[in-house]
């Protein structure tokens, strides 16, 4: 045999027969050093391809690549794709091991909120961390008075982590810029501000603009509002600001009305977390990736080859 069908067969016995290398040798009456050379060029030339398929799995490969695509990057997880259900659960878990494994730990973490991060919320053990400060980085009471929110999630990882929680007692969206003004100048508003903007990491998602949006479900905008938005080329929210593919603000007049961290917090961080899963979301990540939003980006595969696709 040539050395491409003893390849074959090699790993035929190694893989399929469960044969040891020793064992291999003395049937086909050559080395075990030669056995194991011939595995390894069995896995190079692509004859045996060997896939991890359990769900925590990670696509290093795409890791890799994505940290060299995009320099702002400093570290990808990348998981397998699944349909959009089980996607963002294996994101949302991967985000939480991620969160836990970060050193230093960060003393202080600011979070947003929305469907994504309660996912995050709810794969985070009680003692991920110890005494970790959880701040609130945009507004978030609900003005239709739904369970949970944001306030409830950045209290929940915070009590996990035996630390507290800095909430920050405000809607997201105002209706009177005059009212947003005077909210974040209020002192007890503004100590939450200022404490976002010096915290040591910060874990986000990102928002779609449409009638799926946390926004509307949290009764901040109408069909009407998102509509308009769209028509001004948003593709997106993030911390609550509606930004174009450049990662520019779409609408300065409600932006005025949104109470929370400047995006620009978000591009000096030296640890900032950006979670996000689902192909109705690859325009919004693309834009903040390539925007510098993030320094780690925690997706799945499907959105990890839409980044590099579109690169």
């Amino acid at each position: 045999m040539d050395d491409e069908l003893l390849s074959v067969r090699v790993a035929e016995l190694y893989y399929d027969a469960g044969k040891t290398q020793d064992e291999i040798g003395a049937l086909l009456d050559i080395s075990r050093f030669k056995v194991g050379r011939l595995l390894t060029r069995a896995r190079d030339s692509g004859i045996v391809r060997i896939e991890i398929v359990h769900p925590s799995a990670r696509r290093l490969g795409l890791e890799r690549a994505l940290v060299q695509r995009y320099p702002r990057l400093t570290d990808a997880v990348v998981v397998p794709a699944g349909d959009d259900g089980a996607g963002i659960d294996r994101v949302a878990q991967a985000a939480a091991d991620h969160l836990r494994a970060l050193r230093p730990v960060p003393r202080t973490l600011g979070v947003s909120w929305g469907r994504t991060l309660t996912a995050v919320g709810e794969h985070l053990p009680a003692g991920w961390a110890h005494g970790v400060t959880v701040v609130q980085v945009n507004g978030g009471v609900s003005v239709n008075r739904r369970p949970g929110g944001a306030a409830h999630l950045a209290a929940t990882i915070a009590e996990r982590a035996s630390g507290q929680a800095v909430l920050l007692p405000s809607p997201a969206i105002l209706e009177q810029e005059e009212t947003a003004r005077a909210i974040q100048s209020d002192r007890t508003v503004a100590a939450v501000l200022d404490a976002a903007a010096h915290a040591q990491a910060y874990m986000f998602a990102a928002g779609v603009c449409d009638a799926t949006s946390a926004h509307v479900e949290n009764g901040y905008l109408d069909a009407d509002d998102i509509r308009r938005l769209q028509q001004r080329g948003a593709v997106g929210d993030v911390l609550g600001r509606y930004i174009d593919a450049e990662a520019g603000i779409v609408d300065p007049a409600l932006d005025a009305r949104t109470v929370g961290m400047p995006l620009a917090r978000l591009r000096e961080a030296d640890t900032a977390i950006f979670v996000t899963a689902g192909a109705a979301k690859h325009d919004l990540a693309r834009t903040v990736v390539t925007a510098g939003l993030c320094t780690v980006v925690v997706t799945d595969e499907a959105t990890a080859r839409a980044l590099l696709e579109d690169a």
